[in-house]
């Protein structure tokens, strides 16, 4: 991967290396290519080499990103395959014109994907906010309560009380993380009034 990073320059200037005459055609891999409805095989090339470099190199990100946020990768990816698609394939005088349609109903599935895993860590590391733990430690205090194990549990935890374990934990957390907001608020208008 390394090694196609390095050369990817070399890789887009190929398109200097053919032919600018209107009739040539080339040969690769047993494949005739002619200019395909462009002046020449030069801009036809260079064309499609301005296309296939940013695509290979976005596939090489989506593949070693370790970040939340990777899948948005995928619609600029999608957006050079269909220019790649419309270029080689389409018989259309005019290309880059309709793929956004394309891409659309794409977007509408990978958009809402990321924002939902970004609220959820936003949630978690930003509010404090673990619901996995949360849901552990409820679970193993509803586990004590049943057994009968802690007493303490037991008298703390009334029927008559008005206000559940899940709401103590609701409202310790929406406490913390009101109380993080109220910092981050202080310190940005601090900064803001030091201008």
């Amino acid at each position: 991967m390394a090694f196609f990073i390095v050369v990817s320059p070399f890789i887009f200037k190929m398109h200097e290396y053919v032919s600018s005459d209107p009739d040539a055609t080339l040969n690769f891999l047993g494949i005739t290519i002619d200019k395909n409805g462009f002046p020449n095989i030069n801009v036809y090339i260079w064309f499609l080499l301005g296309k296939v470099v940013p695509l290979y190199l976005l596939l090489i990100w989506f593949f070693t990103c370790k970040h939340w946020w990777y899948h948005i990768i995928l619609i600029p990816i999608l957006m050079y395959a269909f220019q790649i698609f419309e270029g080689v394939i389409s018989e259309d005088d005019y290309i880059d014109t309709e793929n956004i349609l394309w891409i659309l109903p794409f977007c509408m599935i990978v958009i809402p994907f990321v924002y939902f895993v970004r609220v959820k860590l936003y949630d978690k590391h930003v509010h404090g906010i673990d619901l996995e733990a949360m849901d552990a430690e409820l679970k193993a205090l509803h586990a004590k309560q049943q057994s009968g194990q802690d007493d303490k549990v037991n008298e703390t935890v009334s029927t008559d009380s008005s206000t559940s374990i899940e709401e103590d934990l609701t409202e310790k957390t929406s406490n913390k993380a009101l109380g993080e907001l109220v910092k981050q608020f202080r310190t940005a208008m601090r900064s803001f009034l030091n201008l």
